[in-house]
């Protein structure tokens, strides 16, 4: 587009026209079904169980750190934090299911949803032992972007941590987002300061990030012993 035709009756420069624009939908209370894993709306009673166990096999509470919320310390407090979150619309919290054992090993929530302008925020990630670093938690982060941006029509997809939350930002720049900036002194949090890193994708960036997930997660991308062939900043970058 010219730089003339992006300028108004005053000369003033002035953002790209969006054609056609109109208010999103809000993401559906339905299931997002992978290879490895299938993500649905957190139900206490379906849920609560299995996460307790899932989160009980970190040996203690350093995965939770940078979250709002503590680890619940036994099956009661963790039945009342899934309700709790179950009842909530915005974050809209998902179950992570293992398809290899149908258990409930970690969440996620889509947050900060904001249909007029098509953004919509990943959040309060707690993935258990039994996801972290597996085919399975990196296929959620997929079908919720995929959610956003192919079902939804988002044009913005976010991702926000603690700035000395130093493996999410790692994870973020892993899935494809780019760092925009910190906002310092953003959030109190836990009694403590919180300065916030800030990291996006957006939606003419989201074909080459699919494609580089799609190749990753292929089966053939794996060797016998489930080791990875080409990881997914490689194959991104050969996009």
């Amino acid at each position: 587009m010219s730089d003339l035709a992006q300028r108004n009756a005053y000369g003033q420069p002035i953002g790209p026209a969006v054609a056609g624009w109109q208010t999103r939908p809000r993401p559906p209370r339905t299931f997002m079904q992978g290879q490895y894993c299938r993500l649905e709306p957190v139900q206490a009673e379906h849920h609560a169980e299995d996460l307790f166990h899932a989160w009980q096999a970190s040996a203690d509470d350093r995965d939770w750190t940078y979250l709002f919320v503590e680890r619940p310390s036994n099956l009661a407090a963790c039945q009342a934090y899934v309700a709790t979150i179950a009842s909530s619309e915005d974050p809209l919290h998902y179950a992570i299911i293992d398809l290899a054992t149908q258990r409930a090993v970690g969440t996620a929530a889509h947050m900060r949803i904001d249909p007029a302008h098509g953004v919509i925020e990943v959040g309060s990630i707690t993935y258990s032992p039994l996801l972290q670093r597996t085919r399975a938690g990196t296929e959620a982060m997929f079908l919720m972007m995929q959610r956003a941006f192919d079902e939804l029509g988002y044009r913005r997809y976010e991702w926000k941590c603690d700035d000395h939350n130093a493996p999410s930002k790692r994870a973020a720049l892993r899935y494809g987002f780019q760092y925009e900036g910190l906002f310092r002194q953003a959030i109190v949090y836990k009694g403590r300061r919180r300065d916030t890193a800030w990291f996006s994708i957006i939606d003419h960036e989201w074909p080459r990030i699919k494609a580089a997930f799609q190749a990753w997660l292929a089966p053939q991308n794996f060797d016998p012993q489930g080791v990875q062939r080409a990881d997914l900043v490689g194959l991104r970058q050969a996009q």
